[in-house]
């Protein structure tokens, strides 16, 4: 009764885009693995560890796998008949007065004393599917069970991913700190060093106010980041689930990045099929057209059988006698006439949420392929968008050097001290942030190609 399942077309092209702002292509699938290989820093694994032992929306996703797969052997059990064991005793008395009928035994008087013992067999009410309304309700069941068990590998997933880009936001503002408190530090020289040449009559008030100006912006900034350190380890502690111990933190984030760069890219958008959202989206497009066929299966005969077989008699000692053996069988057969409209309704209402299911797995992928090309598009242009902000905050550095050595022999006035220092600390700043981008934008490719399973995905 149910449609024959047949996976809706790719709603994507067949290939990710290419061009200057891409990623080069290899042709070849990425070799996913899991996220210990992925992750070098074995602080960070520390961490990722503490999330998947601790993180509350993983539990959430485990119980709904053990909901489900109870639900699944609930609903697969009704395929088989039920068999009851029942033994029973009725001991009661009626005055033989009336016993027999309204009028009772004329003229009789006293009491009847009755016993009756019983041991029986019985199959209540087994309904033979013959047009597969069962089959498919235990279809439907089943593949709730493989999304449920889907969606906790995509719940991995998304904490593995949250939990590196929470570690290394850290990493990074910690560097931004370091940034700011190094500054601090340098522009209190500078700022004493203004003063000294402003007591000895070879500098100007101005020189020491533009001189100040750097420490006070510093001043500001390091309170600033100290809280947003502070924040950072808060998130990152609510994800994990858990206090996250100081040797489990990241230094500075001012280094290569942590991550293995070892990601092939790939052309050909059915790589998208390996990630575990997009698979449960189809269990429940396939479990939403299981549900079809058992709509359309309530329009026939229900036949459903019970039986039972055992003995009865009015003596404990004689009941398991062959001459108290008795049984009976009462097949039913129910053929729905009016109802209605529930079954129309109810078969209506079946191809809507199939409509649906249709939709969002449809949805599903061209979400994934949205994020993946974005990833790509990233990818494409971060390594050198690193490269020549290295470049830049050296040669700010150059710049600063140079312009104090002038300042510092009378051959130029602080102004151009002042704005060297600026650039140089906004430069690294930017720095920072390239250095994160990048290796952010590793964690999303890794994630939105299917990755950060420590294993592969869980299989139907």
């Amino acid at each position: 009764m149910a449609p024959t399942y047949h996976r809706p077309a790719e709603p994507t092209p067949a290939q990710f885009p290419k061009g200057a702002s891409y990623a080069p292509a290899t042709g070849q699938p990425p070799a996913i693995v899991g996220w210990r290989d992925f992750f070098s820093d074995p602080r960070l694994k520390g961490v990722i560890e503490a999330a998947l032992a601790n993180n509350r929306d993983l539990r959430i996703a485990v119980a709904n796998i053990a909901e489900s797969r109870a639900q699944y052997h609930v609903q697969r059990a009704a395929l088989l008949p039920s068999l009851n064991a029942q033994a029973g005793a009725t001991v009661g008395q009626e005055p033989l007065s009336v016993l027999g009928g309204s009028g009772g035994l004329s003229g009789a008087s006293g009491k009847y004393n009755e016993h009756i013992y019983s041991a029986e067999l019985m199959i209540p009410a087994y309904q033979l599917d013959l047009f597969g309304k069962i089959r498919n309700l235990t279809k439907a069941a089943r593949d709730q069970y493989f999304a449920s068990r889907q969606a906790r590998d995509a719940a991995q997933i998304t904490l593995v991913s949250e939990v590196a880009a929470d570690w290394l936001t850290y990493g990074a503002d910690e560097a931004l700190l370091k940034i700011a408190r190094d500054t601090l530090a340098s522009g209190k020289i500078s700022l004493d060093l203004t003063q000294h040449r402003l007591d000895a009559g070879v500098a100007s008030q101005l020189d020491v106010s533009q001189a100040d100006i750097i420490v006070q912006q510093a001043r500001f900034d390091i309170a600033r980041l100290t809280t947003q350190v502070a924040q950072d380890r808060n998130a990152l502690e609510l994800v994990v689930g858990a206090p996250v111990p100081d040797a489990l933190l990241p230094d500075a984030l001012v280094g290569d990045p942590v991550v293995l760069d070892r990601l092939p890219q790939a052309v050909s958008s059915t790589v998208l099929f390996q990630r575990p959202d997009i698979a449960e989206a189809e269990d429940q497009l396939r479990a939403a057209n299981a549900t079809i066929g058992a709509a359309r299966a309530a329009f026939f005969p229900d036949i459903s059988l019970t039986g039972s077989g055992g003995f009865i008699s009015t003596a404990l000692s004689t009941l398991f006698k062959s001459s108290a053996t008795a049984w009976s069988f009462a097949p039913t057969i129910t053929q729905p006439i009016f109802d209605g409209g529930v079954n129309l309704g109810n078969l209506a209402y079946a191809k809507a949420v199939r409509d649906a299911s249709v939709a969002q797995y449809e949805k599903s992928i061209q979400t994934a392929f949205r994020e993946v090309a974005d990833a790509l598009a990233d990818r494409g242009t971060i390594a050198e968008r690193l490269a020549a902000q290295k470049a830049l905050t050296a040669t700010d550095a150059q710049y600063l050097l140079l312009s104090t050595a002038r300042y510092q022999q009378g051959a130029d006035t602080y102004l151009n001290t002042l704005i060297a220092q600026r650039s140089y600390f906004a430069a690294q700043e930017t720095q920072v942030a390239a250095q994160l981008t990048y290796s952010l934008n590793l964690v999303a490719l890794y994630t939105t190609l299917g990755g950060g399973l420590d294993t592969a995905p869980t299989a139907r």
